[in-house]
């Protein structure tokens, strides 16, 4: 492994050279290029040059602990030996992880599918409750949320609803969030008090560019039709809605938010391109030896991955094992704990597959 991080690291030199080169920084393009690969080092290239710096404190401590000290110099010696081995493995650790092959998605934006499954009207709530929580989510991150379909009930859920993303590396985090999120409370139209549960389906998936995936519009057949709002209402009455349907995968995309014809074709598009590149991603996933991927998972939309307990105040990751007691700060848009957990659970995996050693 440190053979390979000191070549990562000339390279690293190199790349420094390159950035400040006045004929690489008159073009424009070539220089972002660089740059960004400078800047997606520069972590591993940090955590790297401070392990050799704390071995390098742990081996003069070795020497110093030879020789002969009064009493309180070898306590501090030994105090400070002790703290350079614990930050030591602390990097060994850091390291490992940076090292990880990165998921090529994961500095992508997202666009986010939410359906109401079993349970009707109480799913569709729900789905209208995990809508906001993750709006919430990309708010408090600074990501902007871009609603681009929705088909709402009579009592202000959603049947299905899908937004866009937009932020840095939002995908990385919310990638974890496909599946089925299982709800389990009593509706405010149940009188007899019983619990019903109630599931909802989330899919996640980057947003796909021409150069990631090709579709010919050949291919795609385009449908407008007049617009509905909740109840059948007409929400305007010129034929803005837009279907499309691409006719090789039978993938059928509806977009009807916008008021313009144009602007919800773009919107269907963008869909689009990242249902076909994620049929494609899963297609590929499911070419590879099931043992050397990760069992966190985030991609399978039938796996149950999530229980939300109302009785309890509970949500339980099932993929981690992990139970929160704090289901109203969750559903309010605080993720970050289970997305952590999701995460340090998924590199570990990763970790361990890949048998990385020193």
């Amino acid at each position: 492994m440190f053979d390979r991080l000191a070549e990562i690291e000339s390279k690293y030199v190199d790349l420094a050279d390159q950035v400040n080169d006045p004929d690489i920084i008159a073009n424009q393009s070539e220089w972002r290029k660089l740059m960004k690969e400078y800047s997606d080092m520069t972590p591993l290239i940090e955590a790297y040059r401070e392990y050799k710096s704390v071995k390098e404190a742990i081996e003069e401590g070795l020497e110093l602990l030879n020789e002969k000290l009064d009493d309180d110099f070898r306590d501090l010696v030994k105090e400070e030996f002790s703290q350079n081995k614990d930050r030591l493995e602390e990097l060994k650790k850091e390291i490992t992880i940076l090292l990880l092959p990165k998921d090529p998605n994961d500095d992508k934006n997202v666009i986010m599918e939410i359906r109401g499954g079993a349970g009707g009207d109480e799913a569709a709530l729900f789905a209208g409750d995990l809508f906001r929580m993750y709006a919430r989510y990309a708010e408090g991150r600074r990501w902007k949320v871009e609603l681009m379909n929705a088909n709402e009930n009579d009592l202000g859920g959603f049947k299905e609803v899908s937004f866009m993303i937009t932020g840095a590396g939002a995908y990385s985090r919310m990638k974890y969030e496909s599946g089925v999120h299982r709800v389990q409370r009593i509706p405010t139209t149940e009188s007899g008090g019983r619990i019903h549960t109630s599931t909802v389906t989330v899919a996640v998936m980057p947003e796909a560019e021409e150069v990631d995936v090709h579709i010919d519009m050949n291919d795609v057949r385009v449908d407008v039709f007049r617009a509905s709002g909740n109840g059948g209402q007409c929400v305007n009455t010129t034929d803005s809605a837009v279907r499309m349907t691409h006719l090789p995968t039978g993938i059928v995309v509806s977009c009807q938010n916008e008021k313009s014809q144009l602007k919800n074709k773009e919107q269907a598009l963008k869909v689009l391109y990242a249902r076909v590149y994620e049929r494609e991603r899963q297609a590929h996933d499911a070419a590879i030896s099931a043992d050397r991927r990760s069992q966190v998972g985030t991609g399978d939309r039938s796996e149950r991955i999530r229980t939300y307990n109302f009785p309890q105040g509970r949500v339980t990751d099932h993929r981690i094992g992990l139970t929160l007691h704090k289901i109203d700060s969750i559903l309010n848009g605080e993720l970050d704990e289970l997305m952590n957990a999701l995460i340090t659970t998924d590199q570990m995996e990763k970790m361990q597959a890949g048998g990385m050693e020193e």
